[in-house]
């Protein structure tokens, strides 16, 4: 995806998280993230916005401590939200193609880095808002739901951080039965290993221990936890695919 492509879809998910919070009000409970109230959303998402705004704005190339989360409330706490938002949203808009500042993930460019990670924390956070309306979440589209997949898979968890580990290996295959990718993630006792199979490519490499398939919006929001595992159509072992669900929360 480009970079404006990014930001239009962390524009467009921003303003949707917005509409839901404002219209569930903040002591609306979130489902999706339990102990969560739509006040802790919207703080939490505010916060992580000017942190990433800071970054690009200022142009800093090592890691930088937020401001911390605001202690504004209703409709004053939307507002700073909204505000947090278009803030982050000018700056990549703004910020020039070379931009070198501190990233996280891999990624072509920081500014391609940027815009990803915000597009995609913007849009799983927008289905939290979502599900404080007890609605169903606006529809992700296949292609950016497919770049999600793989940011998590082949970025998040390639990361020491990673919890899913495993004392035998084993190898689990994540397949979007609308666009084609397919992903085949090696456990072990390291991080994972991701390898991604774009839609027409080559052949999928040997067999494997266990299979998820769904469309890509589903499998995006079920590996991102805001579905139940069950809204995959599961093949094989089902055992790696439980430690997979249990560990993978990031």
């Amino acid at each position: 995806m480009k970079v404006s492509e990014y930001v239009d879809a962390l524009e467009e998910a921003g303003r949707g998280l917005a509409e839901a919070a404002a219209r569930a009000g903040v002591d609306a409970e979130v489902p999706t993230c339990p102990g969560w109230r739509v006040r802790d959303l919207l703080r939490h998402t505010a916060a992580v916005h000017r942190w990433a705004a800071k970054h690009v704005v200022e142009r800093h190339a090592s890691y930088q401590e937020g401001d911390g989360e605001t202690g504004l409330d209703g409709e004053a706490l939307v507002a700073h939200y909204r505000e947090s938002h278009a803030a982050l949203v000018g700056a990549l808009r703004a910020a020039p193609e070379d931009l070198d500042v501190w990233t996280f993930l891999p990624a072509p460019s920081p500014l391609a880095f940027w815009a990803r990670r915000q597009a995609h924390e913007t849009a799983v956070h927008r289905v939290d808002a979502e599900a404080a309306l007890g609605a169903e979440p606006a529809p992700v589209s296949p292609g950016f739901a497919a770049d999600g997949v793989s940011e998590l898979l082949a970025g998040f968890h390639a990361r020491d951080r990673s919890r899913v580990r495993v004392p035998e290996p084993r190898a689990l295959r994540f397949r979007a039965t609308d666009t084609g990718d397919a992903w085949t993630v090696r456990l072990s006792e390291l991080p994972p290993v991701t390898e991604h199979h774009p839609a027409g490519g080559a052949g999928l490499p040997g067999p494997v221990d266990a299979e998820a398939a769904a469309p890509a919006g589903t499998l995006y929001l079920a590996l991102w936890n805001r579905l139940p595992a069950s809204a995959l159509t599961a093949t094989g072992d089902p055992e790696p695919l439980r430690l997979w669900h249990e560990l993978s929360a990031v």
